[in-house]
Protein backbone atom coordinates (compact mmCIF):
# COMPACT_ATOMS: atom_id res chain seq x y z
CA UNK A 1 0.00 0.00 0.00
CA UNK A 2 1.04 3.54 -1.10
CA UNK A 3 2.21 5.45 2.08
CA UNK A 4 -0.22 8.54 1.57
CA UNK A 5 -2.59 5.93 1.57
CA UNK A 6 -1.72 3.95 4.48
CA UNK A 7 -4.43 4.68 6.96
CA UNK A 8 -2.00 4.64 9.94
CA UNK A 9 0.11 7.45 8.38
CA UNK A 10 -2.78 9.97 8.23
CA UNK A 11 -1.22 12.14 10.83
CA UNK A 12 1.76 12.43 8.98
CA UNK A 13 3.06 13.93 5.65
CA UNK A 14 4.08 10.41 4.76
CA UNK A 15 5.65 7.13 6.46
CA UNK A 16 8.92 8.37 8.13
CA UNK A 17 11.82 7.00 7.86
CA UNK A 18 12.86 6.95 11.13
CA UNK A 19 11.57 7.82 14.65
CA UNK A 20 14.16 8.85 17.15
CA UNK A 21 13.01 9.46 21.01
CA UNK A 22 14.22 10.98 23.72
CA UNK A 23 14.25 9.69 27.13
CA UNK A 24 14.27 11.76 30.48
CA UNK A 25 13.26 15.41 29.06
CA UNK A 26 11.11 17.20 31.29
CA UNK A 27 12.31 18.91 34.26
CA UNK A 28 8.87 17.41 35.69
CA UNK A 29 9.69 13.67 34.77
CA UNK A 30 13.25 14.10 36.17
CA UNK A 31 12.11 15.41 39.21
CA UNK A 32 9.76 12.37 39.61
CA UNK A 33 12.02 10.25 39.42
CA UNK A 34 14.65 11.84 41.28
CA UNK A 35 16.86 12.55 38.50
CA UNK A 36 17.86 14.68 36.04
CA UNK A 37 20.39 14.11 32.73
CA UNK A 38 23.39 16.37 32.18
CA UNK A 39 22.54 15.25 28.57
CA UNK A 40 19.95 13.92 26.44
CA UNK A 41 19.52 10.40 25.41
CA UNK A 42 18.01 8.57 22.45
CA UNK A 43 16.29 5.61 21.42
CA UNK A 44 14.97 4.68 18.07
CA UNK A 45 11.34 3.23 17.08
CA UNK A 46 10.13 1.46 14.42
CA UNK A 47 7.96 3.46 11.53
CA UNK A 48 5.98 0.51 11.85
CA UNK A 49 4.89 1.43 15.23
CA UNK A 50 3.34 4.69 13.76
CA UNK A 51 -1.02 4.73 14.40
CA UNK A 52 -3.40 7.53 13.58
CA UNK A 53 -6.19 9.03 15.68
CA UNK A 54 -8.55 6.51 16.39
CA UNK A 55 -6.75 3.62 16.33
CA UNK A 56 -6.45 0.78 18.69
CA UNK A 57 -3.47 0.21 20.87
CA UNK A 58 -3.19 -4.16 22.10
CA UNK A 59 -2.22 -5.06 25.41
CA UNK A 60 -0.54 -8.78 25.13
CA UNK A 61 -1.72 -11.58 27.05
CA UNK A 62 0.58 -12.02 29.95
CA UNK A 63 1.06 -8.34 30.58
CA UNK A 64 0.27 -5.97 33.19
CA UNK A 65 2.28 -2.50 32.79
CA UNK A 66 0.98 -0.75 29.58
CA UNK A 67 1.71 3.18 29.59
CA UNK A 68 1.05 6.08 28.00
CA UNK A 69 3.21 8.95 27.58
CA UNK A 70 1.99 12.16 26.07
CA UNK A 71 4.71 13.96 23.68
CA UNK A 72 5.09 16.63 21.06
CA UNK A 73 6.62 15.02 18.39
CA UNK A 74 8.57 17.45 15.61
CA UNK A 75 8.76 16.23 11.71
CA UNK A 76 11.58 17.14 9.94
CA UNK A 77 11.25 19.43 6.90
CA UNK A 78 14.94 19.74 5.63
CA UNK A 79 17.71 17.20 5.98
CA UNK A 80 19.82 18.41 9.01
CA UNK A 81 23.32 17.18 9.53
CA UNK A 82 25.60 19.10 11.56
CA UNK A 83 23.99 22.04 12.49
CA UNK A 84 23.85 24.12 14.80
CA UNK A 85 21.42 24.71 17.85
CA UNK A 86 20.75 28.56 16.48
CA UNK A 87 19.65 27.22 12.86
CA UNK A 88 17.68 23.85 14.56
CA UNK A 89 14.57 25.03 14.51
CA UNK A 90 14.81 25.99 10.29
CA UNK A 91 14.61 22.06 9.65
CA UNK A 92 11.60 21.51 11.18
CA UNK A 93 8.34 21.42 9.24
CA UNK A 94 5.56 20.49 11.68
CA UNK A 95 4.70 19.84 15.45
CA UNK A 96 1.74 17.58 16.35
CA UNK A 97 0.87 15.32 19.01
CA UNK A 98 2.25 11.55 19.92
CA UNK A 99 1.89 9.24 22.37
CA UNK A 100 5.06 6.86 22.70
CA UNK A 101 3.20 3.79 24.33
CA UNK A 102 5.80 1.02 26.64
CA UNK A 103 4.97 -2.28 28.01
CA UNK A 104 7.40 -2.07 30.99
CA UNK A 105 6.86 -5.96 31.40
CA UNK A 106 8.92 -6.44 27.99
CA UNK A 107 11.70 -3.09 29.24
CA UNK A 108 14.10 -5.25 31.17
CA UNK A 109 16.03 -7.38 28.95
CA UNK A 110 15.82 -4.34 26.25
CA UNK A 111 16.13 -1.01 28.98
CA UNK A 112 17.74 1.81 26.68
CA UNK A 113 17.33 0.66 23.59
CA UNK A 114 13.20 -0.50 24.16
CA UNK A 115 13.05 -2.06 21.29
CA UNK A 116 10.41 -4.79 22.28
CA UNK A 117 9.06 -2.60 25.08
CA UNK A 118 7.78 0.70 22.60
CA UNK A 119 8.26 -0.91 19.35
CA UNK A 120 4.94 -3.11 19.05
CA UNK A 121 2.59 -1.77 16.26
CA UNK A 122 0.48 0.80 17.37
CA UNK A 123 3.09 1.85 19.95
CA UNK A 124 3.19 5.03 18.46
CA UNK A 125 -0.10 7.09 17.37
CA UNK A 126 0.53 10.47 15.91
CA UNK A 127 -1.81 13.49 14.69
CA UNK A 128 -4.17 14.07 13.98
CA UNK A 129 -3.05 17.37 13.02
CA UNK A 130 0.06 19.28 11.79
CA UNK A 131 0.82 22.66 13.53
CA UNK A 132 3.22 25.23 11.21
CA UNK A 133 6.57 25.36 13.57
CA UNK A 134 7.05 28.58 11.68
CA UNK A 135 3.96 30.01 13.05
CA UNK A 136 4.37 28.72 16.72
CA UNK A 137 7.01 29.87 19.63
CA UNK A 138 8.44 26.42 20.50
CA UNK A 139 9.43 27.03 23.90
CA UNK A 140 5.20 28.00 24.27
CA UNK A 141 3.72 25.17 23.02
CA UNK A 142 1.12 23.37 25.72
CA UNK A 143 0.96 19.51 26.04
CA UNK A 144 -2.37 17.85 27.67
CA UNK A 145 -3.27 14.42 28.04
CA UNK A 146 -6.64 12.88 28.75
CA UNK A 147 -7.57 8.94 30.22
CA UNK A 148 -11.60 8.52 30.27
CA UNK A 149 -11.72 12.39 29.53
CA UNK A 150 -9.57 12.63 33.05
CA UNK A 151 -6.95 15.38 32.70
CA UNK A 152 -3.33 13.49 33.83
CA UNK A 153 -0.64 15.25 32.02
CA UNK A 154 -0.39 19.19 31.47
CA UNK A 155 3.32 20.73 31.11
CA UNK A 156 4.59 23.45 28.50
CA UNK A 157 7.28 22.81 26.59
CA UNK A 158 8.92 25.67 28.57
CA UNK A 159 9.28 22.69 31.23
CA UNK A 160 12.03 20.78 29.52
CA UNK A 161 15.37 20.67 30.87
CA UNK A 162 16.76 21.03 27.08
CA UNK A 163 15.15 23.11 24.15
CA UNK A 164 13.12 21.32 21.34
CA UNK A 165 16.13 22.57 18.61
CA UNK A 166 19.12 21.15 20.73
CA UNK A 167 17.62 17.81 20.72
CA UNK A 168 17.79 18.41 16.25
CA UNK A 169 21.39 19.92 16.61
CA UNK A 170 22.30 16.97 18.83
CA UNK A 171 21.35 14.32 16.75
CA UNK A 172 22.47 15.88 13.50
CA UNK A 173 25.87 14.84 15.15
CA UNK A 174 25.27 11.43 14.55
CA UNK A 175 22.95 10.62 11.89
CA UNK A 176 21.35 12.67 8.75
CA UNK A 177 17.93 13.52 9.91
CA UNK A 178 15.98 13.20 6.80
CA UNK A 179 12.89 14.82 5.84
CA UNK A 180 9.96 13.07 7.32
CA UNK A 181 11.87 11.73 10.07
CA UNK A 182 9.80 12.13 13.50
CA UNK A 183 11.55 13.68 17.00
CA UNK A 184 9.33 12.59 20.09
CA UNK A 185 10.50 14.87 22.82
CA UNK A 186 9.94 12.84 26.05
CA UNK A 187 6.81 12.56 28.64
CA UNK A 188 6.54 15.38 31.83
CA UNK A 189 5.08 14.26 34.81
CA UNK A 190 1.56 12.05 35.35
CA UNK A 191 2.56 9.33 32.59
CA UNK A 192 1.02 5.85 34.45
CA UNK A 193 -0.32 2.59 33.40
CA UNK A 194 -3.63 1.89 31.41
CA UNK A 195 -6.28 -0.88 31.03
CA UNK A 196 -8.20 -2.23 28.38
CA UNK A 197 -11.24 0.12 27.79
CA UNK A 198 -9.39 3.14 28.42
CA UNK A 199 -9.08 6.00 26.41
CA UNK A 200 -6.08 8.20 26.17
CA UNK A 201 -6.26 11.58 24.29
CA UNK A 202 -3.28 13.77 24.09
CA UNK A 203 -3.24 17.12 22.51
CA UNK A 204 -0.56 19.73 21.81
CA UNK A 205 -1.33 23.05 20.92
CA UNK A 206 -0.18 27.10 20.78
CA UNK A 207 -2.07 28.77 23.02
CA UNK A 208 -0.92 32.31 22.15
CA UNK A 209 -2.13 31.54 18.39
CA UNK A 210 -5.16 28.72 18.93
CA UNK A 211 -2.86 26.29 17.00
CA UNK A 212 -3.53 22.63 17.63
CA UNK A 213 -2.78 19.18 16.82
CA UNK A 214 -6.46 18.11 18.05
CA UNK A 215 -6.57 15.40 19.99
CA UNK A 216 -5.36 12.68 19.25
CA UNK A 217 -7.18 9.74 20.49
CA UNK A 218 -6.21 5.55 21.10
CA UNK A 219 -8.67 2.86 23.26
CA UNK A 220 -6.70 0.38 24.81
CA UNK A 221 -8.00 -3.66 24.19
CA UNK A 222 -7.42 -6.54 25.75
CA UNK A 223 -4.99 -8.95 23.64
CA UNK A 224 -7.11 -12.41 22.25
CA UNK A 225 -4.28 -13.87 20.57
CA UNK A 226 -1.12 -15.80 21.01
CA UNK A 227 1.61 -15.53 24.43
CA UNK A 228 5.12 -14.52 24.00
CA UNK A 229 6.85 -17.80 23.30
CA UNK A 230 10.38 -18.54 25.75
CA UNK A 231 11.66 -20.91 23.31
CA UNK A 232 12.06 -17.91 20.86
CA UNK A 233 13.00 -14.98 23.17
CA UNK A 234 12.48 -13.01 26.43
CA UNK A 235 8.92 -13.52 27.96
CA UNK A 236 7.60 -10.53 30.26
CA UNK A 237 8.64 -10.09 33.37
CA UNK A 238 7.83 -7.71 36.40
CA UNK A 239 8.52 -6.55 39.74
CA UNK A 240 7.43 -3.78 41.56
CA UNK A 241 10.28 -1.36 40.63
CA UNK A 242 8.82 -1.64 37.26
CA UNK A 243 5.59 -1.11 38.37
CA UNK A 244 6.57 2.06 40.54
CA UNK A 245 8.79 3.16 37.12
CA UNK A 246 5.65 2.56 35.10
CA UNK A 247 2.51 3.50 37.09
CA UNK A 248 4.56 6.77 38.41
CA UNK A 249 4.61 6.22 42.27
CA UNK A 250 4.64 3.43 44.82
CA UNK A 251 1.42 4.61 45.94
CA UNK A 252 -0.23 4.67 42.24
CA UNK A 253 1.46 1.65 41.81
CA UNK A 254 -0.68 0.00 45.47
CA UNK A 255 2.50 -0.41 46.89
CA UNK A 256 3.70 0.33 50.33
CA UNK A 257 6.82 3.19 50.75
CA UNK A 258 10.01 1.42 52.47
CA UNK A 259 10.93 3.30 54.90
CA UNK A 260 14.87 4.27 54.05
CA UNK A 261 14.75 3.59 50.49
CA UNK A 262 12.48 4.13 47.10
CA UNK A 263 11.96 2.10 44.98
CA UNK A 264 12.37 4.35 42.11
CA UNK A 265 15.55 3.73 41.70
CA UNK A 266 15.15 1.96 38.30
CA UNK A 267 16.18 4.77 35.45
CA UNK A 268 12.49 5.54 34.14
CA UNK A 269 11.95 5.57 30.33
CA UNK A 270 14.37 3.32 30.03
CA UNK A 271 17.17 5.55 30.45
CA UNK A 272 20.79 5.33 31.70
CA UNK A 273 21.01 6.19 35.13
CA UNK A 274 23.62 8.83 35.47
CA UNK A 275 24.32 12.65 36.80
CA UNK A 276 21.97 11.66 39.95
CA UNK A 277 22.71 12.62 43.27
CA UNK A 278 23.34 10.46 46.90
CA UNK A 279 20.22 11.73 48.96
CA UNK A 280 21.05 11.58 52.68
CA UNK A 281 24.70 11.48 52.17
CA UNK A 282 26.31 15.36 51.41
CA UNK A 283 29.54 16.43 50.89
CA UNK A 284 30.33 17.25 54.68
CA UNK A 285 29.06 13.87 55.64
CA UNK A 286 31.13 11.80 53.36
CA UNK A 287 34.01 14.05 54.39
CA UNK A 288 33.58 12.74 57.64
CA UNK A 289 32.96 9.45 57.07
CA UNK A 290 35.83 9.53 54.89
CA UNK A 291 38.16 10.33 58.06
CA UNK A 292 36.09 7.99 60.78
CA UNK A 293 37.34 4.44 60.93
CA UNK A 294 34.51 1.46 60.65
CA UNK A 295 36.16 0.16 63.81
CA UNK A 296 35.21 3.67 66.06
CA UNK A 297 31.78 3.90 63.65
CA UNK A 298 30.83 0.49 65.11
CA UNK A 299 31.10 1.50 68.65
CA UNK A 300 29.81 4.10 68.57
CA UNK A 301 26.31 2.43 66.65
CA UNK A 302 26.43 -0.24 69.55
CA UNK A 303 26.20 2.49 71.68
CA UNK A 304 23.13 3.66 70.01
CA UNK A 305 21.32 0.06 70.14
CA UNK A 306 21.83 -0.57 66.37
CA UNK A 307 23.65 -4.17 67.08
CA UNK A 308 23.30 -5.48 63.22
CA UNK A 309 24.76 -3.23 61.25
CA UNK A 310 27.53 -5.01 60.24
CA UNK A 311 28.14 -6.91 56.90
CA UNK A 312 30.14 -10.13 58.38
CA UNK A 313 31.97 -12.17 56.25
CA UNK A 314 33.65 -9.64 53.35
CA UNK A 315 37.14 -8.81 52.82
CA UNK A 316 39.12 -6.03 50.61
CA UNK A 317 40.25 -7.20 47.42
CA UNK A 318 44.04 -6.60 47.64
CA UNK A 319 44.16 -2.95 46.82
CA UNK A 320 40.83 -1.79 47.82
CA UNK A 321 40.41 0.97 49.62
CA UNK A 322 37.70 2.59 51.66
CA UNK A 323 33.91 2.81 50.51
CA UNK A 324 31.83 5.49 51.44
CA UNK A 325 28.38 5.48 49.88
CA UNK A 326 24.79 4.82 49.27
CA UNK A 327 23.44 1.45 48.79
CA UNK A 328 21.94 0.34 46.10
CA UNK A 329 20.91 -3.00 46.25
CA UNK A 330 20.90 -6.53 43.93
CA UNK A 331 19.74 -10.09 45.08
CA UNK A 332 19.91 -12.99 43.93
CA UNK A 333 18.09 -16.36 44.67
CA UNK A 334 19.63 -19.64 44.98
CA UNK A 335 19.32 -21.50 41.34
CA UNK A 336 16.69 -23.35 40.45
CA UNK A 337 17.18 -24.01 36.66
CA UNK A 338 13.23 -22.84 35.25
CA UNK A 339 14.14 -19.52 36.91
CA UNK A 340 17.46 -19.19 35.27
CA UNK A 341 15.79 -20.01 32.21
CA UNK A 342 13.78 -17.15 33.01
CA UNK A 343 15.50 -14.69 34.73
CA UNK A 344 19.46 -15.60 34.51
CA UNK A 345 19.70 -14.41 30.88
CA UNK A 346 19.79 -11.83 28.47
CA UNK A 347 19.60 -8.04 29.87
CA UNK A 348 19.23 -9.56 33.62
CA UNK A 349 19.17 -8.03 37.18
CA UNK A 350 22.57 -8.46 37.74
CA UNK A 351 23.55 -6.31 34.66
CA UNK A 352 20.57 -3.81 35.08
CA UNK A 353 21.52 -3.03 38.33
CA UNK A 354 25.52 -2.44 37.20
CA UNK A 355 24.28 -0.90 34.12
CA UNK A 356 21.86 2.04 36.32
CA UNK A 357 24.35 2.36 39.77
CA UNK A 358 24.79 5.75 39.91
CA UNK A 359 28.45 8.07 40.97
CA UNK A 360 28.45 7.62 44.68
CA UNK A 361 26.34 4.48 44.99
CA UNK A 362 27.51 1.10 46.14
CA UNK A 363 26.44 -1.92 44.57
CA UNK A 364 25.43 -4.29 47.77
CA UNK A 365 24.87 -7.93 46.39
CA UNK A 366 22.73 -10.63 48.48
CA UNK A 367 24.30 -14.28 47.67
CA UNK A 368 23.25 -15.70 50.72
CA UNK A 369 26.66 -15.95 52.04
CA UNK A 370 27.66 -18.48 49.28
CA UNK A 371 30.75 -18.58 48.06
CA UNK A 372 30.75 -21.33 45.80
CA UNK A 373 30.24 -19.23 42.35
CA UNK A 374 31.00 -15.81 41.21
CA UNK A 375 28.92 -13.09 41.87
CA UNK A 376 30.47 -10.38 39.47
CA UNK A 377 33.27 -10.40 37.23
CA UNK A 378 36.21 -7.86 35.74
CA UNK A 379 33.70 -6.76 33.17
CA UNK A 380 30.77 -5.65 35.65
CA UNK A 381 33.72 -4.23 37.93
CA UNK A 382 34.92 -1.94 34.85
CA UNK A 383 31.44 -1.03 34.48
CA UNK A 384 30.85 -0.25 38.10
CA UNK A 385 34.12 2.08 37.81
CA UNK A 386 32.89 3.71 34.71
CA UNK A 387 29.44 4.70 36.17
CA UNK A 388 31.39 5.91 39.22
CA UNK A 389 30.30 3.49 41.81
CA UNK A 390 31.75 4.22 44.97
CA UNK A 391 32.63 0.40 45.77
CA UNK A 392 30.76 -3.26 45.19
CA UNK A 393 30.05 -5.59 48.70
CA UNK A 394 28.83 -9.04 48.06
CA UNK A 395 28.53 -11.65 50.44
CA UNK A 396 29.53 -14.27 47.75
CA UNK A 397 32.56 -14.42 45.69
CA UNK A 398 34.18 -13.01 42.72
CA UNK A 399 35.65 -14.32 39.73
CA UNK A 400 38.35 -13.29 37.47
CA UNK A 401 39.56 -11.77 40.94
CA UNK A 402 43.28 -10.43 39.53
CA UNK A 403 41.25 -8.64 37.22
CA UNK A 404 38.48 -7.37 39.30
CA UNK A 405 40.89 -6.27 42.14
CA UNK A 406 42.82 -3.69 39.53
CA UNK A 407 39.57 -2.89 37.85
CA UNK A 408 39.79 0.42 39.84
CA UNK A 409 37.09 0.09 41.82
CA UNK A 410 36.98 -0.98 45.73
CA UNK A 411 35.11 -4.15 46.11
CA UNK A 412 34.86 -6.61 49.13
CA UNK A 413 33.89 -10.12 48.91
CA UNK A 414 33.45 -13.48 50.42
CA UNK A 415 36.15 -14.62 48.26
CA UNK A 416 36.88 -16.30 44.78
CA UNK A 417 35.40 -18.65 42.84
CA UNK A 418 36.04 -19.62 39.44
CA UNK A 419 32.49 -20.87 38.70
CA UNK A 420 30.05 -18.14 37.22
CA UNK A 421 26.99 -17.59 38.97
CA UNK A 422 24.62 -19.74 37.15
CA UNK A 423 26.20 -22.52 39.08
CA UNK A 424 24.42 -21.46 42.75
CA UNK A 425 22.44 -18.38 41.84
CA UNK A 426 19.97 -16.64 40.03
CA UNK A 427 20.21 -12.73 39.33
CA UNK A 428 16.49 -11.86 40.35
CA UNK A 429 15.57 -8.25 41.47
CA UNK A 430 17.04 -5.00 42.13
CA UNK A 431 16.72 -1.71 44.15
CA UNK A 432 14.58 -3.98 47.04
CA UNK A 433 15.38 -4.51 50.31
CA UNK A 434 18.08 -7.55 50.93
CA UNK A 435 20.37 -9.23 53.45
CA UNK A 436 23.95 -9.23 53.09
CA UNK A 437 26.40 -10.90 55.10
CA UNK A 438 23.59 -11.18 57.89
CA UNK A 439 22.91 -7.56 57.46
CA UNK A 440 19.87 -5.88 56.44
CA UNK A 441 20.55 -3.26 53.76
CA UNK A 442 18.10 -0.66 52.00
CA UNK A 443 18.51 1.43 49.09
CA UNK A 444 19.76 4.38 50.38
CA UNK A 445 21.37 3.12 53.53
CA UNK A 446 24.85 4.40 54.32
CA UNK A 447 27.62 2.01 53.45
CA UNK A 448 31.13 2.50 55.29
CA UNK A 449 33.53 0.02 54.75
CA UNK A 450 37.69 -0.28 55.50
CA UNK A 451 40.14 -3.17 56.52
CA UNK A 452 38.20 -4.21 59.70
CA UNK A 453 34.52 -4.74 58.18
CA UNK A 454 31.72 -3.11 56.53
CA UNK A 455 28.33 -1.13 58.45
CA UNK A 456 25.04 -0.34 57.19
CA UNK A 457 24.02 2.61 58.56
CA UNK A 458 19.95 4.53 58.69
CA UNK A 459 20.61 7.52 56.85
CA UNK A 460 18.70 9.04 59.88
CA UNK A 461 21.48 8.83 62.63
CA UNK A 462 24.60 9.14 60.61
CA UNK A 463 25.62 12.27 61.23
CA UNK A 464 25.12 11.94 65.04
CA UNK A 465 27.04 8.66 64.75
CA UNK A 466 30.15 10.03 62.78
CA UNK A 467 30.14 13.34 64.76
CA UNK A 468 30.73 11.14 68.50
CA UNK A 469 32.68 8.55 66.97
CA UNK A 470 35.70 11.18 66.13
CA UNK A 471 35.42 12.97 68.98
CA UNK A 472 36.11 9.64 70.49
CA UNK A 473 38.61 9.01 67.61
CA UNK A 474 40.79 12.26 69.24
CA UNK A 475 40.14 11.31 73.12
CA UNK A 476 41.96 7.59 71.90
CA UNK A 477 44.73 9.84 69.52
CA UNK A 478 45.45 12.01 72.53
CA UNK A 479 45.25 8.79 75.28
CA UNK A 480 47.50 7.07 72.69
CA UNK A 481 49.87 9.94 72.98
CA UNK A 482 50.60 9.85 77.00
CA UNK A 483 50.93 5.95 76.72
CA UNK A 484 53.83 6.48 74.07
CA UNK A 485 55.44 9.35 76.36
CA UNK A 486 55.25 6.27 79.13
CA UNK A 487 52.23 7.15 80.95
CA UNK A 488 50.48 4.09 82.40
CA UNK A 489 47.23 2.99 81.00
CA UNK A 490 45.42 2.34 84.68
CA UNK A 491 43.63 5.90 85.27
CA UNK A 492 44.47 7.12 81.77
CA UNK A 493 42.07 4.20 79.40
CA UNK A 494 39.55 4.74 80.13
CA UNK A 495 40.20 8.32 81.34
CA UNK A 496 39.47 9.26 85.16
CA UNK A 497 38.11 12.72 86.20
CA UNK A 498 41.81 13.92 86.66
CA UNK A 499 43.05 12.71 83.56
CA UNK A 500 39.19 13.82 82.00
CA UNK A 501 40.02 17.40 83.20
CA UNK A 502 43.74 17.55 81.38
CA UNK A 503 42.10 16.25 77.82
CA UNK A 504 39.67 18.68 78.22
CA UNK A 505 41.77 21.66 78.77
CA UNK A 506 44.28 20.66 76.66
CA UNK A 507 41.59 20.10 73.83
CA UNK A 508 39.63 23.32 74.74
CA UNK A 509 43.11 25.19 74.84
CA UNK A 510 42.61 26.38 78.60
CA UNK A 511 45.68 24.30 80.20
CA UNK A 512 47.36 26.41 82.43
CA UNK A 513 44.87 28.06 84.00
CA UNK A 514 44.10 27.19 86.42
CA UNK A 515 43.74 23.10 88.58
CA UNK A 516 46.22 20.56 88.61
CA UNK A 517 47.22 18.42 85.77
CA UNK A 518 47.69 14.54 87.29
CA UNK A 519 51.57 14.43 87.72
CA UNK A 520 53.39 11.69 85.36
CA UNK A 521 52.62 7.83 86.26
CA UNK A 522 49.76 8.98 88.48
CA UNK A 523 46.55 8.66 88.18
CA UNK A 524 45.50 11.97 88.96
Amino acid sequence: MDAQHDPRFAGLPDRPGKIVAVHVSYASRADQRGRRPGAPSYFFKPSSSVAATGSEIVRPQGTELLAFEGEVALVIGEPARWISAERAWQHVAWVTAANDFGLYDLRANDKGSNVRSKGGDGYTPIGPALIDARAIDPAALRLRTWVNGEPVQDDSTGGLIFPLAQFVADLSQHFTLETGDVVLTGTPAGSTVVQPGDLVEVEVDAPASGLTSGRLQTRVVQSEGPSFDESVGSLPAVDDAQRVAAWGSEEAAGLVPAAGGDAEAVAGDGAPAGDTTTAGLTSELRAKLERCPVAGLAQRLRGMGLNNVSIDGVRPLPGAGKIVGTAKTLRFVANREDLFRSHGGGYNAQKRAFDAVGEGEVIVIEARGDSTAGTLGDVLALRARARGAAGVITDGAVRDHDAVAAAGVPVYSSGAHPAVLGRRHVPWDHDITIVCGGATVQPGDIIVADADGALVIPPAVAEEAVDAALAKEDEDAWVAERVSEGEPIEGLFPMNSAWRERYEAERDGTAGQGGAAPQHGAPG
